[in-house]
């Protein structure tokens, strides 16, 4: 056959040399050991918590190295790519402080641009073109309905499914019978001529699961689209080729695509970057572990932790927790110090499923919003109320001075002990709310109406917003005293039958009077804060 020939008719016309491209994308001038790795999501919209997971790892190997992370967008497949998704990716990864060097809308060098797969498909089709010509490519003219026959029938025998051996109908057609069907205008692909052997073995050192053993590839793979447009799989070889990639980490459902992989860079006659294969993220479902899931499981997208208002440290010290063993040990020793001083391995990544537990997310979440001064904290809620609070939230920072002494309030700041009140800025701000809105409910009262009556008539008509928090007290203990209850804890210890209840009772009743809630943090502060005309009215609405 005239591999020449054909391969003009069906990508006609001249496309750069080989060599060309080698000139243009040469090999980067880096310090010894660097490592260039990169980030490719799909345009779908959809950004996961497994990207933010190998996104970490990548930006650590890459700059504790001295290298480079780039953003690829891997669009090669238009049915999923949606409007706005390039956007999300970079706002997500941004959120998470993931800093890229190169890449799709990144101000950064161009050399190895561009950085969208659609826009280098004269490259691909280069290359698709050379191994026509070599015979190790050729066109499949199969329909989709014949496709489906061939799994139903792989599938009816219990023999592995895929385009290869006897089932690849169009691999050995005839010179004839391929321009046959060119000259009736019939559909094609490109697929791979694979020249594997299911029996043989590789031996693969994966940087994160180290020694592993694969199959040979016997797929032959379709690599060039009927659109004109690669697959994944070959434009992923080219362009970690030739944007000089020398390092991979990806999931590990990618594994069963590495013979496939291994093939195309040896054809292509590629150095293989290095692969890493992380663990799949799992969630305790009662008895039994299995993997997030998009469909059930809202907190594998990463648009769940901006909504929420997760504080982006508490999510990367948690992620570098699942990601490397010797992580927490450290981070114990060092609270204080900045994330990128932990030397992050690959090595000692978890070579099994990880459990991903938001109970503990939730937990080093409060305990890192509980390090920020008020002003941090200030600027962590505003950033959020911005972009997803609602109107009257985003009105509760034109008070800065009142809405500073409301956090060192709520976080203990200048306390004895710091307060961990916070998980999230969501829940933050509904945790604030009744210090810039009267409640619009009250939590159940533990005395009768009239009771409750008589300690808040009995508040306001002592009430002066000039008392200390002793003399304030004071009072509490008298109206205490005047309705039957132990005006000293003390006294209702030894004698709890000789009371009503105790002061606490009284305290509790003005509480939720003024906050709606029977747990705060001091009331006399929060009746400080509030102002003498707000607590008079809140006293008032509840009576």
């Amino acid at each position: 056959m005239d591999y020449k020939a054909l391969a003009e008719r069906l990508l006609p016309g001249e496309y750069p040399s080989l060599a060309s491209y080698e000139e243009k994308y040469p090999p980067r001038d880096l310090p010894k050991g660097a490592q260039v790795t990169r980030l490719a999501p799909s345009p779908t919209g959809f950004i996961h918590l497994g990207n933010l997971f190998a996104a970490i790892v990548n930006e650590r190997i890459a700059h504790q190295s001295g290298g480079i992370l780039y953003l690829r967008i891997e669009d090669t497949d238009l049915k999923r790519k949606v409007e706005g998704a390039v956007e999300a990716v970079k706002n997500a990864l941004r959120y998470f402080d993931i800093k890229f060097d190169e890449g799709a809308e990144i101000d950064g060098d161009n050399t190895y641009a561009p950085w969208y797969q659609r826009q280098r498909a004269e490259i691909y089709r280069a290359f698709v073109k050379h191994l026509i010509e070599i015979g190790r490519a050729y066109p499949c003219f199969c329909t989709e309905e014949e496709l489906t026959k061939l799994r139903e029938e792989q599938t009816a025998k219990k023999e592995i499914t895929g385009y290869y051996g006897k089932y690849a109908r169009c691999r050995n057609l005839s010179e004839e019978e391929i321009y046959k069907n060119l000259d009736a205008g019939k559909p094609f692909v490109i697929r791979l001529k694979s020249m594997g052997n299911p029996e043989n073995k590789i031996k693969f050192r994966d940087a994160i699961k180290g020694e592993i053993t694969v199959t040979e590839n016997d797929q032959d793979v379709v690599i060039l689209k009927s659109d004109g447009i690669p697959t994944y799989h070959f434009a992923h070889a080219i362009d970690d080729h030739f944007m000089r990639t020398t390092l991979v980490i990806r999931g590990e459902e990618w594994l069963a695509s590495l013979p496939i992989h291994i093939e195309l860079f040896d054809v292509l006659g590629f150095e293989r970057p290095r692969y890493g294969h992380n663990c799949s993220l799992m969630k305790q479902d009662g008895d039994t572990r299995r993997k997030l899931s998009k469909r059930k499981d809202p907190e594998l997208s990463l648009e769940f932790y901006r909504k929420e208002g997760y504080y982006a440290r508490a999510v990367k010290v948690y992620m570098l927790t699942l990601l490397n063993s010797n992580f927490e040990e450290w981070y114990l020793k060092n609270p204080e110090k900045p994330l990128e001083e932990f030397k992050f391995t690959a090595e000692k990544m978890s070579k099994s499923g990880t459990l991903f537990d938001i109970d503990k997310l939730n937990d080093i979440s409060k305990n890192e919003l509980s390090k920020l001064s008020a002003e941090e904290m200030f600027d962590f809620l505003k950033s959020w109320a911005d972009e997803f609070g609602t109107e009257a939230q985003k009105g509760y920072f034109e008070d800065r001075d009142k809405m500073l002494k409301v956090l060192t309030l709520c976080m203990g700041i200048g306390g004895k002990k710091r307060r961990k009140d916070f998980t999230t800025a969501s829940q933050a701000m509904d945790f604030i709310r009744y210090f810039f809105e009267k409640p619009a409910s009250y939590e159940e009262y533990r005395v009768d109406g009239e009771t409750k009556r008589t300690i808040l008539e009995g508040f306001l008509a002592k009430y002066d917003p000039a008392d200390d928090s002793q003399a304030w007290f004071a009072k509490i203990k008298e109206i205490a005293a005047e309705n039957g209850f132990a005006a000293e804890m003390k006294d209702y210890k030894a004698s709890p039958e000789a009371y009503r209840g105790s002061v606490a009772d009284v305290a509790e009743v003005l509480r939720i009077a003024t906050t709606g809630k029977a747990n705060t943090p001091d009331l006399w502060t929060i009746q400080q804060i509030l102002g003498e005309e707000e607590t008079k009215a809140r006293i008032g609405a509840a009576m």
